[in-house]
């Protein structure tokens, strides 16, 4: 018997027939509104998915960017939980489920997944997807106002992806409120920019506040010591590109990378990792430079040399967003 198919690949295969029948102009010029909305201050009360034509076009455009960020915020919480599995999950915002895909790509099975959007197009779209994996068939997709008057169940995990930009600061404060009532572990992603990494530490804090544990990517629980408006705190994630993000970008590269910050944290015992490396690794003749946020905390450019042995070689295998030292 042949093995299924993993969830990235069934993904992608799910996507590829969104678009047809639209004109790939229209499809592109959809897409193309949508980011300028996404990128500018979204009102609280009006969905930016409209129809299916809009929900299509985006989900094509950028589910596999949101697939790809959020699985690797999730892979860095499973290695701080290596014990931990969820049970239930809720995804608020969650539009085509990209995060709930994702979920299932780190922590396979089925399991209850609630998605929350305001967007009925979006979870209309997003069930019609879901109906490619076997495991996320059974996905309860359910239209709620994202926001102060957001009420959540308890569940084990509650994911909340690129949907900060979308509120006020009120609502973003009742949204990971909520979320930290209602959940065992929470993880938020948000666009790699200075305001997605602002909006990020704001939610870190409020988690911290309620007792949670920061599990990743920061190697503790203490205050970021970035000082405000000097750098901030993003990750990348590569991503396989298709026709229509090659057309809407006039691109020709297979890949792009999807730039994100994002904070993993729990109400039980975390292992963070030592150290992170926050920036791509530097490469020189006979040495290695990374870019560390340690446990004391703070910033520390580190210089493996080839004298290190085993450590040089692994820190020519380093990525950005790795662990360090290796485990």
């Amino acid at each position: 018997m042949n093995a299924p198919a993993p969830p990235a690949e069934n993904l992608r295969a799910a996507l590829a027939g969104l678009l047809d029948g639209l004109p790939p102009r229209q499809a592109s010029q959809a897409v193309e509104r949508l980011i300028a909305s996404y990128r500018g201050a979204t009102p609280t009360d009006a969905p930016i998915l409209r129809d299916r034509a809009d929900v299509a076009a985006y989900a094509a455009y950028r589910m596999p960017a949101t697939f790809e960020a959020v699985r690797a915020a999730l892979e860095a919480f499973a290695d701080a939980v290596p014990a931990w599995v969820p049970g239930a999950h809720t995804d608020l915002g969650g539009g085509t489920g990209a995060a709930a895909w994702a979920v299932n790509a780190v922590w396979g099975g089925k399991r209850p997944v609630t998605v929350l959007d305001w967007a009925e197009p979006a979870l209309a779209l997003g069930r019609e997807i879901a109906a490619a994996s076997p495991e996320l068939r059974d996905v309860r997709w359910q239209r709620s106002r994202i926001g102060a008057a957001l009420t959540l169940d308890s569940t084990d995990l509650v994911t909340v992806s690129y949907v900060l930009n979308e509120l006020t600061a009120a609502d973003r404060t009742a949204l990971v409120d909520a979320a930290a009532a209602a959940a065992q572990a929470v993880v938020i992603v948000e666009p790699g920019t200075p305001d997605g990494y602002a909006r990020l530490i704001e939610a870190r804090d409020r988690l911290i506040t309620a007792g949670f544990r920061i599990a990743a990517p920061c190697p503790h629980s203490a205050a970021c010591p970035i000082a405000p408006g000097t750098d901030w705190c993003h990750f990348s994630a590569r991503v396989s590109r298709s026709s229509l993000h090659r057309q809407v970008k006039g691109g020709s590269l297979a890949y792009e990378d999807e730039k994100f910050a994002y904070v993993a944290a729990a109400r039980f015992p975390v292992e963070p990792a030592a150290n992170r490396v926050v920036r791509r690794p530097q490469i020189r003749k006979g040495q290695v430079l990374l870019d560390l946020c340690e446990s004391e905390p703070s910033l520390r450019r580190a210089t493996v040399t080839k004298r290190h042995g085993d450590l040089y070689k692994a820190a020519r295998d380093a990525d950005w967003g790795d662990a360090w030292p290796p485990s």
